[in-house]
């Protein structure tokens, strides 16, 4: 099967926007006088949680407060996050975040040749459109066949809903992609979906479990993995499938 679509990971993956997205979580907690901080080491261990409000709701299951006291700061969670959402967009405009290594380069090579791009993301599409315009060029969203974000599907990775809309979406078969991800339930979900797998772990997710991934490495350029590449990994795959 020829390779005809790459399709993106975007937190972490395109950009590494963790520290970006811990910062708004707690300028949040503070503007709404909650009394948190989320340490490097407590978000790196919430971001097993796919999703902000997922991550948020995980986090207050485990305050040791009244019952009360916890249904009332779970019911917080819409307006916490949309705070967050708020601040984040405000730190990346600022320029606080770049391209991961090779990012831009692949995603040159893949419309040069005419290979389809997508985003599957896990954060909400407000977060996405402000991460590529900030980070690529402002009008990279016209870049891709499909953009696909966590509050347009059922369920969030590990599930493959985001991937098999995509596919879906391009209208292209599922072994005809590759996904390129950072987390390990992105590469849970890109796999559930079919699709060929690339891992580039970022420093938050590098301890995370990437046995199920084709293929991992520090970044696309650690070493450097161009299109050819990639298109003769995805064609040895379906070799050995067939």
């Amino acid at each position: 099967m020829t390779l005809q679509a790459l399709i993106f990971d975007v937190d972490g993956t395109i950009a590494d926007t963790e520290e970006v997205h811990r910062q708004a979580f707690n300028a949040a907690f503070l503007a709404m006088d909650l009394g948190w901080n989320w340490g490097e080491a407590e978000y790196m261990a919430l971001l097993r949680v796919s999703g902000g409000p997922e991550r948020l709701a995980h986090y207050i299951s485990g305050l040791r407060v009244k019952p009360g006291e916890k249904q009332r700061l779970a019911g917080l969670v819409p307006a916490i996050h949309r705070e967050k959402t708020r601040l984040y967009y405000e730190l990346i405009s600022d320029g606080r975040a770049v391209a991961r290594p090779g990012v831009a380069r692949l995603m040159n090579e893949a419309r040069a040749a005419g290979v389809k791009l997508a985003l599957a993301a896990t954060s909400t599409t407000a977060n996405v459109e402000a991460l590529v315009g900030a980070v690529l060029d402002p009008k990279a969203l016209g870049w891709f066949g499909a953009v696909a974000s966590a509050d347009e599907v059922a369920r969030k990775k590990p599930a493959p809903d985001l991937y098999r809309r995509i596919v879906g979406t391009l209208r292209v078969p599922a072994d005809a992609c590759v996904a390129i991800e950072d987390s390990a339930n992105g590469v849970l979900a890109a796999k559930a979906a079919g699709l060929y797998t690339i891992a580039t772990p970022s420093r938050w997710t590098a301890t995370q479990d990437f046995s199920q991934a084709d293929l991992v490495q520090p970044s696309l350029d650690e070493p450097q993995l161009d299109l050819a590449r990639i298109a003769a990994l995805h064609a040895a795959r379906a070799t050995r499938a067939a």
